[in-house]
């Protein structure tokens, strides 16, 4: 599947055991390209974390197959998802989780080190990207702040830099909104946005936030672990 850098395939995904077990995802097959962002909504329970882990490769289906970069997962050992995850994805969470005792450079940064691009790249080379990276989200002045001395959406600006120091083309961003005011979030949304359509990387949102209907270019329904709407916005 060369059009698409990430794909589920009749994905199913169940926890628990006997009167205990509960399905979280049935029969669930989407393709996600590049140049596109893609929302996926749904009421609590509907299975949304559990496929945005299962594109992640932090879960593996019960069923079914994930396919990253045309990859079948299911083939791969642990230490080749583990490759896939730090050469692929970024992640970004509503939580940031940043390092409190870090400046915000040194927040990216720490990226290319926990996921051995040092070795690849020098420090000071790493450096510059990360100077580029925040510079290019507005966050010029404030590279050398430490998180609590940054506000909610210059918090989620520095996460999405560390997401994007190892260049990956897959993007999953879990509630990035859902603990910024309304001018914050709007933002961010922007910028998510920007990064499909003119750095034509894959960016999936997982989201109750309705501001982002306006910013995708398709929102996909769960119920039930199940897909009831696949649309074009």
């Amino acid at each position: 599947m060369p059009e698409h850098s990430l794909a589920v395939e009749n994905a199913s995904v169940s926890f628990g055991s006997g009167s205990t077990r509960v399905s979280a995802l049935t029969g669930v097959s989407l393709q996600f390209a590049p140049s596109t962002l893609t929302l996926i909504m749904g009421p609590s329970g509907s299975g949304k974390t559990t496929l945005l882990s299962l594109l992640g490769c932090l879960l593996t289906p019960n069923e079914g197959s994930v396919f990253i970069q045309g990859r079948n997962t299911r083939l791969c050992s642990a230490r080749e998802k583990s490759a896939l995850r730090r050469q692929e994805i970024g992640f970004i969470f509503q939580a940031f989780r940043l390092f409190h005792s870090l400046s915000a450079i040194e927040n990216v940064v720490i990226k290319s080190d926990i996921s051995g691009d040092a070795h690849k790249h020098s420090r000071k080379h790493s450096r510059t990207l990360a100077l580029d990276l925040l510079a290019s989200l507005g966050l010029d002045g404030k590279m050398h702040l430490k998180p609590d001395d940054l506000s909610g959406g210059e918090k989620q600006r520095v996460a999405i830099a560390r997401a994007l120091i190892s260049n990956p083309k897959i993007l999953l961003a879990d509630e990035p909104t859902a603990a910024l005011d309304s001018n914050s979030g709007r933002q961010i949304c922007e910028i998510l946005r920007r990064l499909a359509k003119d750095q034509h990387h894959t960016v999936v949102i997982v989201s109750h936030d309705p501001r982002w209907t306006s910013f995708a270019g398709r929102t996909v329904l769960l119920q039930d672990g199940r897909v009831i709407e696949d649309r074009r916005n």
